[in-house]
């Protein structure tokens, strides 16, 4: 990942270069926004340059980010990972910093929760997942950590997901494990 700066905002070329492939990705799959109008995610956009630095985050990842919806109470734009499978640059790492510091040998390099933190997304939620597997067919050879409850990770688990034999599972795993087909699917609002 590359280096946030102190203002986390794209060059000129970076935005115009980003706006492009977002237009591009979200024309080519219209089912995933029905009734969202590009000009207007695209406005909210401009008018916000640390979201954008945080979508070519999820861009540059390998999530390829879309529009999936709007809050209609906050009229943010809802953007997903919406990749086939788990975010190439976001895999084999465990879920947070106390699964890391947990592990005595061969400790993976990042934790989910970190860097999702330090591209300024969530990860995505059990529900969103959820909603998100409703939209397509995700991973299909991968699997995708979740936002997991806070009593669930007092335990020592946390929650992951994919898709298996036409159904959408939902797992556990213990905080410290780690997978080279498992990463995080983030999403953001604009």
């Amino acid at each position: 990942m590359k280096a946030a700066g102190p203002k986390r905002q794209l060059s000129p070329e970076q935005r115009d270069g980003l706006l492009g492939v977002l237009k591009t990705r979200f024309e080519k799959h219209t089912g995933r926004h029905k009734g969202i109008q590009w000009a207007e995610v695209e406005a909210r956009l401009a008018a916000a340059p640390g979201k954008l630095w945080s979508l070519n985050e999820m861009n540059d990842t390998g999530g390829e980010p879309d529009v999936v919806g709007l809050d209609k109470k906050t009229g943010e734009y809802l953007f997903f990972d919406c990749s086939p499978e788990s975010p190439k640059g976001r895999v084999s790492v465990c879920y947070d910093r106390e699964g890391l510091e947990s592990r005595k040998e061969h400790r993976p390099k990042d934790t989910a929760v970190d860097m999702a933190e330090a591209m300024g997304v969530e990860l995505l939620t059990e529900e969103e997942y959820h909603a998100l597997q409703k939209l397509g067919e995700f991973d299909l050879k991968t699997s995708s950590w979740m936002k997991t409850p806070e009593d669930v990770r007092k335990l020592g688990g946390a929650l992951f997901g994919d898709r298996r034999f036409g159904r959408v599972f939902t797992y556990h795993n213990g905080a410290q494990s780690y997978y080279s087909a498992r990463g995080f699917r983030a999403s953001l609002r604009v």
